[in-house]
């Protein structure tokens, strides 16, 4: 099911023609609370009074003209200028700022939402995308941080890799928004396994968790999966650490229970909110992060 998903992200022809389709617009409302900026700060001046805070990221990817990256750095600057209610960050892809045209003009264009996020007291997230980005967007954010320290990127666990980027990173004290990763890898880059991925993903948390402790890093467990927060929480407790110590980001409409009992708890608990017109592929990817999401769609299908 999950390399189904995958392919079917990458296909053109569905990728041009699924979003029109009524269902499908039905059930990816689960994951996007609207298409608009203002859908999502309404959604996360709600979570805002759950005591959750918010992570805006505006969908879309590989722009190929860099008057299309100029206005999304337009866009999140509005952004950032709009939110400073709702304790909410930014999170973008470098493609989405030019990266595949002029990978100068993406940085020039990282470095004006870094002072953005800055002027606002916000924070800057770069997000991950395929392997074949992986060593530049590295290369962007080690650029970027040595200028700027609000500034954080994803790393995805189920590389063969990181477990080496995250060690050459922590001398800069790095902020890393750990994921399991939803791109379509052979195995000889990641591992295909799920249990493979968890256990990686655990062994990371291991590592990374006495560097927070230390204020060395700051680290984000991006996932739904609260076996592993439980098991990361454990490792906390061992290296000192108190449960607002400890970060946890959830995606909006998924697990919304567990995201509020966290936060109960005393966990700091962050929301990505999506939004934008751009939501085929990333949605699909979501669905084969987990699988399960499937029945909802089913659901949207035969009108359950």
């Amino acid at each position: 099911m999950r390399k189904l998903l995958l392919w079917c992200a990458q296909n053109k022809w569905l990728a041009s023609h699924v979003p029109r389709w009524s269902f499908a617009r039905r059930a990816v409302r689960r994951f996007l609370p609207g298409e608009g900026f203002d859908a999502a700060l309404k959604a996360a001046v709600d979570l805002r009074a759950q005591g959750i805070g918010a992570l805006f990221t505006l969908l879309g990817e590989n722009v190929t003209e860099l008057e299309d990256a100029g206005q999304v750095v337009e866009h999140y600057e509005e952004v950032l200028a709009a939110s400073g209610g709702v304790h909410a960050e930014i999170s973008v892809k470098p493609t989405q700022l030019g990266l595949d045209i002029d990978p100068a003009a993406a940085y020039a264009n990282l470095q004006r939402l870094a002072g953005a996020a800055g002027k606002a007291k916000s924070f800057l997230w770069i997000d991950m995308e395929g392997s074949a980005y992986t060593d530049r967007t590295l290369d962007l954010y080690s650029r970027l941080k040595s200028e700027h320290s609000h500034v954080g990127i994803a790393l995805q666990a189920y590389l063969h890799r990181t477990v080496g980027d995250v060690a050459k990173l922590l001398p800069s004290k790095p902020a890393i928004r750990l994921v399991k990763g939803a791109y379509a890898e052979p195995p000889q880059i990641a591992f295909p396994a799920k249990r493979d991925v968890d256990a990686n993903y655990l062994a990371l948390c291991a590592f990374l968790l006495p560097e927070v402790k230390r204020h060395h890093a700051r680290l984000v467990l991006a996932t739904h999966d609260t076996d592993l927060i439980a098991k990361a929480w454990r490792f906390a407790q061992a290296a000192g650490m108190e449960r607002s110590q400890m970060e946890v980001a959830m995606l909006y409409g998924i697990r919304a229970d567990e995201q509020r009992r966290l936060a109960r708890e005393g966990f700091d608990v962050r929301v990505l909110i999506a939004y934008g017109d751009a939501w085929y592929a990333w949605y699909l990817r979501r669905l084969a992060e987990r699988p399960a999401n499937m029945l909802f769609v089913a659901r949207q299908l035969f009108g359950a």
